[in-house]
């Protein structure tokens, strides 16, 4: 019965959660829309070349870059210092969101290997004592679940700080470089960073929101476990 009782606030914490953060899937699908923006990116040079154009301007040029045409997201891997740039060529968000990973690559170094092995920790404690409960042989299931509960807060903690400081960051970031390179005009730099602001006022939030659901995710799926078996 306590299994069913935690479930059910869960489920509603994360429902009530979603409504207050207002996270909406459709709307964060189409909220980088904007062909006239686009449209101005294009005059830009490269990725490749804006990456290595805010890596030089961070001090912090000793990093692979690789561009992968098949990604849907692009990433910075501490694990072996290197940036991926998806295929975002054709969006005109690909000038903050490199600078996004770009500003990861300077992050606390000591967080972000922390960041890299617990999340995997996490991930596979997950999936253990999922296959043991399952499997019936899995002692004491509320004490395994208090555990899932306090890696989630740990991993939420460490992941919502790196993300909030280089999404917080990006824009003021994209934005000297936008001044520096004087392609645009100043009515274009700044339509440029109204869009990045329009964007930022939803994708902050839905990004912490995420983070909070996926770990709820796991939670709930571990007491269906532990109610069924």
């Amino acid at each position: 019965m306590e299994f069913i009782i935690i479930a059910i606030i869960t489920l509603v914490f994360t429902f009530f959660l979603g409504i207050v953060f207002e996270y909406n899937i459709k709307k964060l699908k189409h909220i980088a829309d904007n062909e006239e923006l686009d449209g101005i990116a294009k005059k830009y040079p490269s990725n490749l070349n804006i990456c290595k154009y805010y890596l030089k301007k961070l001090n912090n040029e000793n990093i692979e870059i690789e561009e992968n045409s098949n990604g849907e997201a692009s990433l910075y891997i501490a694990i072996t210092n290197k940036i991926i740039i998806a295929n975002i060529s054709n969006t005109y968000t690909r000038i903050q969101t490199i600078a996004h990973e770009c500003l990861h690559s300077i992050q606390d170094r000591k967080l972000l290997i922390f960041n890299f092995i617990f999340s995997n920790i996490y991930l596979l404690y997950f999936v253990c004592i999922c296959i043991l409960a399952i499997l019936k042989i899995l002692p004491n299931k509320m004490m395994f679940l208090a555990i899932l509960l306090l890696l989630s807060m740990v991993y939420c903690t460490v992941r919502l700080f790196l993300e909030n400081d280089a999404m917080i960051k990006a824009k003021y970031l994209a934005r000297d470089y936008l001044e520096d390179v004087k392609i645009s005009t100043k009515d274009e730099i700044d339509k440029l960073v109204n869009g990045f602001d329009y964007i930022n006022s939803f994708g902050i939030k839905a990004m912490n929101y995420k983070f909070f659901f996926d770990s709820m995710v796991k939670v709930i799926i571990f007491l269906i476990i532990c109610i069924i078996r």
